[in-house]
């Protein structure tokens, strides 16, 4: 018996399936050509990095020293002996303060309030406000560090001079409390232009209508505005919570001193990784730091998720 051939008609439907089974046309095929490059680069430049930190971890790899030449693996060694250091505890409670004062409390109160305060204005001072804000997030850190060196300074710094107190010690004295003002007004930029924009989608009718129905400022917010931007939030407070907690910025104004009262978790794994020679160790320790953000990232993303 001859076999039975498909119609041209049939075999054109299944290959344009076939290339075409995406709402743009371009099929799995194409598709995937076009991610490719991205791919590649998250590849070389993310997960193979973060996989050699895993294995470097799991090491007694040093800067020098027969384990420099030599390296062995050495197990879950590294990963015991951070868990059980008091100094990285210390570090992990330091960055936890860090976070929450100059993240979650800092940037995201001042930036809302600034956001809020000029939601409604026109003109020259909105722009200049903005500006000024925008400046300090977009400058070098090596620059603003610079700067605020020069504010802090126990001699002849700006502040002291401003306030009448010379030879008060800031850096010092109150170490932690400077790097959180410092980061506070360093990344308020962010969170002001992200609510900036959310607060533009919340529909004035609302807002009027709870006016009208006696609500007070609070009340507004609570009730009107919150629930529409809480999106927004939640995104605002996962970016800026994970870059504060990896940020290296406080080495440039205290270098974690005095005495690790202000050596926070990335300032920590730079002292005993690159200072002290153990990148086996410190390699260990930015794991466990990788770990805690993708709890972190988790927590945040099932709340974002999740119905009110």
């Amino acid at each position: 018996m001859a076999q039975a051939t498909s119609p041209p008609e049939v075999v054109r439907d299944a290959t344009a399936r076939r290339y075409s089974s995406d709402a743009a046309g371009l099929g799995r095929l194409r598709a995937g050509a076009f991610v490719a490059p991205a791919m590649v680069l998250i590849a070389v430049f993310l997960v193979f990095p973060a996989l050699w930190v895993i294995y470097l971890g799991l090491t007694n790899y040093r800067l020098t020293g027969v384990e420099a030449a030599e390296p062995r693996v050495v197990g879950l060694d590294n990963f015991v002996k951070a868990l059980s250091d008091p100094t990285f505890w210390n570090s992990t409670w330091l960055t936890v303060q860090f976070v929450l004062g100059s993240a979650v409390i800092g940037q995201v109160v001042l930036g809302f309030t600034i956001a809020w305060l000029l939601r409604d204005r026109r003109g020259p001072l909105k722009r200049i406000v903005e500006g000024l804000v925008i400046l300090a997030w977009i400058l070098p850190s090596a620059v603003v560090s610079f700067l605020w060196v020069a504010l802090l300074d126990r001699d002849g710094g700006t502040l002291n001079t401003l306030l009448g107190i010379p030879g008060f010690a800031w850096l010092l004295d109150h170490p932690m409390l400077s790097i959180i003002v410092f980061n506070t007004w360093r990344g308020t930029a962010f969170s002001m232009m992200l609510y900036g924009a959310a607060l533009g989608n919340v529909p004035p009718s609302h807002l009027e209508s709870a006016r009208l129905a006696g609500a007070s400022g609070w009340q507004q917010l609570r009730d009107v505005v919150f629930p529409h931007i809480r999106g927004h939030i939640l995104t605002n407070l996962l970016l800026i919570s994970l870059w504060t907690f990896n940020d290296f910025t406080p080495f440039m104004l205290t270098a974690g001193g005095p005495d690790g009262k202000s050596e926070v978790l990335a300032v920590y794994v730079y002292n005993v990784a690159l200072k002290g020679g153990q990148l086996g160790y410190g390699a260990a320790v930015s794991t466990v730091i990788l770990l805690i953000n993708l709890v972190v990232a988790v927590f945040y993303l099932r709340l974002l998720r999740s119905k009110k």
